[in-house]
């Protein structure tokens, strides 16, 4: 069985006979090259697409490694710079416990004893952790001796501390010495028990050493009161305030304001009269006044 083409032109004519078994086996073999080379194409825009795919992985993992690289070397910079700055920090503090040591009359040596034990810590052979570890031995070392030199200097502080001296005024004069004089309200010549330092109303009445506040408050004749207790049986007093400045309990330093003078009580003007009362009698407070700090 056959299949005739015709085709007819102005001018020409073409006719063409062709059987039915060729055009079937054109037709399929058409097919099946569309299918290969259809395939074909296919699989290898897949395989194309799968290399790009796995080179953007392999970018961002060198990314991601190379920022990894990087901040750990940052972090090692950070921690040497660290160390170098422990590493002076511990050898100032080894010359300043030197120096106050000194002063209190200690040796080099006599500080050592406070030392930890010193022997070197291997940390896996790491040089790194070795130097903090051995820091770490340091400052542990400097805290002991710091430790033992801060109880020197606090015995010291207090000894110094709760000796009586100095004024009882930040800025003023000495206007009236304890002893016989005459009575300014009668005229009569009477015992002045203190010494008066005068001043101006609002300037500071100060502590001439440690103590404890065991009054605060009126009293008869002096006005405006403060007491502190010394130990050793000293006791000090603060008359005429304008205001206080403490309460009964309080515990005062040298040098520390306790009340704002004033004229209160028998007074004439701004002062503060300035008593030391040594086991219940009250004493000439001039040379504790003169004595040196």
């Amino acid at each position: 069985m056959k299949l005739t083409i015709s085709f007819i032109g102005k001018q020409k004519r073409y006719r063409r006979s062709i059987s039915v078994r060729t055009l079937v086996s054109f037709t399929v073999l058409s097919s099946l090259l569309m299918l290969v080379s259809s395939r074909s194409t296919d699989s290898v825009s897949e395989d194309i697409a799968r290399i790009k795919l796995a080179q953007a992985a392999n970018e961002a993992e060198n990314v991601e490694i190379s920022e990894l690289a990087e901040s750990t070397r940052l972090q090692l910079q950070v921690l040497a710079a660290r160390l170098a700055e422990m590493d002076a920090t511990v050898t100032q503090l080894d010359e300043q416990g030197k120096l106050i040591a000194a002063e209190f009359g200690m040796k080099a040596e006599d500080l050592e004893a406070f030392n930890p034990d010193s022997t070197p810590i291997n940390v896996d052979n790491d040089p790194l952790l070795n130097q903090i570890a051995t820091l770490q031995q340091s400052v542990t070392a400097k805290k002991q001796q710091l430790a033992m030199l801060e109880s020197l200097v606090r015995g010291h502080h207090i000894h110094e501390q709760s000796q009586l001296s100095g004024r009882p005024i930040q800025s003023g004069w000495l206007s009236s010495y304890y002893g016989m004089r005459k009575d300014p309200f009668t005229g009569s010549p009477a015992m002045h028990k203190g010494l008066d330092f005068a001043g101006k109303t609002g300037d500071d009445v100060v502590s001439t050493a440690a103590g404890i506040i065991t009054w605060a408050g009126e009293r008869h004749g002096y006005g405006l009161l403060v007491e502190i207790d010394h130990g050793d049986g000293i006791v000090t007093r603060y008359g005429h305030n304008n205001a206080l400045s403490v309460s009964v309990g309080d515990v005062v330093t040298k040098g520390q304001p306790i009340a704002i003078m004033g004229s209160t009580g028998r007074s004439t003007g701004a002062h503060v009269h300035y008593e030391v009362i040594r086991h219940g009698q009250q004493i000439d407070p001039l040379p504790y006044v003169t004595k040196r700090r």
